[in-house]
């Protein structure tokens, strides 16, 4: 069959390139690589230095190094497991070359007196430098050395790195005759053109820095890395003005409800609360949807301000729904939401996968109805034969643990093409670098300030060797009526072992602890089991609640004063902040012990040493993202942050405003550039955000 050859050159299909058969074709595509212009935009993880030699009387540890020089002595030497032994001279020094797995042929080839050049990662251990199975060449002084630094291709199975090193060759061939449109052309202050870019990261010269190469900082990678995050901007800027086309339902009352609701509470609003709450209200009284994002840290009071944005749409006759990630925390709010609005005649009902047959069709059918205006739940919301009256707001609760298709497909339940607010909210602080980047299509409010009368928690790090000492404190607090929460290690992404430690600590605290009550709870307990031990802990009938991170999120019991995390050093910075802001709820002076085991790492001792320097949840977040990066902060990839190709935060922050402006001068005044960019970093691998 013939292939129609594009227009744009740099569209042309791989299978044009010579070694590109049926079986190395369907690999490539599986990585996402089609035409020349996914294989310039493929990029080295790394550089291999094969441009000089190395005297083997310089050769640094671990330090890749070309060697050339004589073989002197080479034969089997016989054991458990015979192994290829070769000794090189080079007049500097003698190493020794090893290969534990080698084909007799090799050892005849292999001969004394020959040249030999070779290149791997030397171990310096014994009296001599040793090489284990590099690659080499045999032949004399003029075997030629690389005149440019050889690249380290992502590869996947059965894809090797000299298939793809060709594969690129050829791009870069196309890439000298054609090169890409200079999309950025205008728009940006000088630096490399993009085709000398794309050349330098994929054949680096001799000469050329390699360290700012690796650390993201060469001109070069900031050019394709601009460009890059203009394309990300592209993109969630153009699905917000997508959406700012749609109409959505006013806000057109006077505000009594929100007002009486306000009255009705035992304390008074912080002023971050009444800003924020202002904020959302402007935003409601638009026809169009609001697309906000609310931040606050632990504490903050961010459900209270929710609901308050649920009164303003209820007031007007429009249906509300609140999306929690987990049954437990959508149970909360429930609870939270009906004790606020049952008094004010207000019909609030939960919805998740455990109400079942009558009680859930009688559910269905009155959110059809519209004899309810609150509906709390979980992804059961977003279920099909979930069908709401007229649904006018959407609050979605710590957002960061649902995918775009989950949180966005609840905005189109609107009715009379009607497109619901919606309304984000995370506890999880969001650097200003990462908002740039994964929020760039929402309109942000932060609640800064916490309630009055919150004493700040006491943060201390303990060897795990004093464990016996800990639980005599925690048993001591509890004796003078407080509660504790004993939360147990990450052992890896399994329930059952996370299950396994919290018993094993359950079992050890009630043995230790037998005039106390201990509660548990896991990942692998029913949710009425969850929701019924969760219960007696708030009613305080348990003294101490061992448990899982599954309490991470959301559940609030104020008697509880002390929180040991043990094995804290397995855990995240923004989960150990999460953890630690289940207790302080009250006036009672609160503390949080996380206990290590030795030794540590240092990025665990950094982790640990920030938990106990500060309580601000936006500076551990910040902190957070120079220890970690933006995929794991985000706990997720919905955003594209974490399949940037070029781009690395917080390296690059220093290009996000200029990304930012760039883009909306192309989205708002050159389309046609806009989606040619954004189609350039987007096409043929996972979209960053689109819906």
């Amino acid at each position: 069959m013939k292939l129609t050859v594009p227009t744009d050159i740099l569209q042309l299909p791989l299978q044009q390139f010579k070694g590109v058969g049926p079986k190395v074709l369907e690999k490539l595509n599986a990585m996402g690589l089609g035409t020349v212009e996914d294989m310039l935009f493929h990029f080295p993880l790394r550089y291999q230095d094969k441009t000089r030699l190395t005297p083997i009387g310089e050769l640094r540890d671990g330090v890749d190094a070309v060697v050339r020089g004589t073989i002197r002595a080479s034969g089997i030497a016989r054991g458990r497991r015979p192994t290829l032994i070769v000794k090189v001279d080079d007049g500097t020094g003698l190493v020794t070359l090893r290969f534990f797995h080698f084909r007799r042929s090799q050892a005849l080839q292999l001969k004394v007196g020959d040249t030999i050049t070779l290149f791997g990662q030397p171990r310096l251990t014994g009296s001599q430098p040793e090489f284990a199975h590099p690659e080499y060449q045999l032949g004399d002084q003029d075997t030629q050395l690389e005149d440019a630094l050889t690249p380290v291709y992502p590869v996947t199975e059965g894809l090797g790195q000299s298939t793809m090193r060709n594969l690129t060759r050829q791009a870069l061939s196309y890439l000298s005759k054609n090169p890409p449109d200079d999309l950025l052309e205008g728009l940006t202050q000088g630096g490399p053109s993009i085709a000398e870019s794309i050349q330098v990261l994929h054949r680096p010269p001799a000469n050329a820095d390699v360290q700012a190469i690796l650390d993201g900082s060469h001109p070069a990678q900031n050019r394709l890395a601009l460009e890059e995050l203009v394309a990300h901007q592209i993109t969630l800027l153009s699905r917000r003005a997508r959406t700012l086309k749609k109409r959505a339902a006013q806000v057109t009352g006077s505000g009594s409800l929100a007002e009486r609701l306000v009255s009705a509470l035992p304390f008074v609003l912080t002023s971050a609360q009444t800003r924020v709450c202002q904020e959302i209200l402007e935003d409601l009284r638009k026809p169009i949807p609001m697309l906000r994002l609310l931040q606050g840290d632990v504490g903050s009071g961010k459900t209270l301000v929710a609901a308050l944005s649920a009164a303003h749409m209820v007031e007007c006759g429009h249906q509300v729904a609140l999306m929690a990630p987990t049954e437990l925390l959508s149970e909360q709010h429930f609870r939270g939401f009906e004790q606020w609005f049952t008094r004010l005649s207000i019909k609030v009902i939960w919805l998740t996968g455990q109400v079942k047959g009558k009680a859930r069709r009688e559910a269905l059918a009155s959110i059809e109805a519209g004899s309810v205006d609150i509906v709390v739940g979980t992804h059961a919301l977003f279920q099909e034969h979930v069908a709401f009256r007229s649904l006018g707001l959407v609050l979605v609760d710590e957002q960061h643990r649902f995918g775009v298709n989950q949180r966005l497909s609840l905005t189109q339940r609107g009715l009379n093409d009607l497109t619901p607010h919606q309304l984000t909210m995370t506890a999880t602080p969001i650097p200003r670098t990462l908002s740039m980047v994964a929020y760039a299509d929402l309109d942000c409010s932060v609640i800064d300030e916490l309630p009055p009368g919150r004493k700040p928690i006491t943060t201390v790090l303990i060897d795990s060797l004093r464990r016996e000492q800990v639980i005599k404190r925690v048993g001591a607090a509890c004796a003078e009526g407080r509660q504790a929460y004993w939360v147990c290690p990450l052992v890896e992404e399994s329930d059952a072992l996370d299950a396994n430690a919290a018993e094993l600590a359950s079992e050890q605290l009630t043995e230790a602890l037998p005039d106390l009550t201990i509660g548990l709870l896991h990942g692998r307990m029913t949710s009425g089991e969850k929701a019924k031990t969760m219960a007696a802990f708030a009613a305080n009938t348990i003294d101490i609640l061992v448990a899982t991170t599954v309490i991470e999120v959301g559940v609030d019991v104020p008697n509880a004063s002390m929180m040991i995390i043990d094995n804290a050093e397995r855990f995240g910075l923004a989960q150990l902040h999460q953890l630690r802001g289940r207790v302080g709820r009250g006036a009672i002076e609160s503390h949080c012990l996380l206990l290590y085991h030795t030794p540590l790492s240092q990025t665990a001792r950094s982790r640990l040493g920030v938990m106990r320097e500060s309580q601000d949840g936006f500076v551990i977040a910040e902190k957070d993202l120079k220890i970690r990066g933006p995929g794991e902060v985000l706990g997720t990839r919905q955003t594209g942050v974490s399949s940037f190709r070029v781009a690395r935060l917080p390296e690059h922050e220093f290009l996000l405003d200029e990304a930012q402006a760039v883009a909306n001068k192309l989205v708002h005044g050159n389309t046609t550039r806009a989606e040619r960019l954004e189609s350039r970093w987007t096409r043929a691998r996972e979209a960053f955000a689109h819906v």
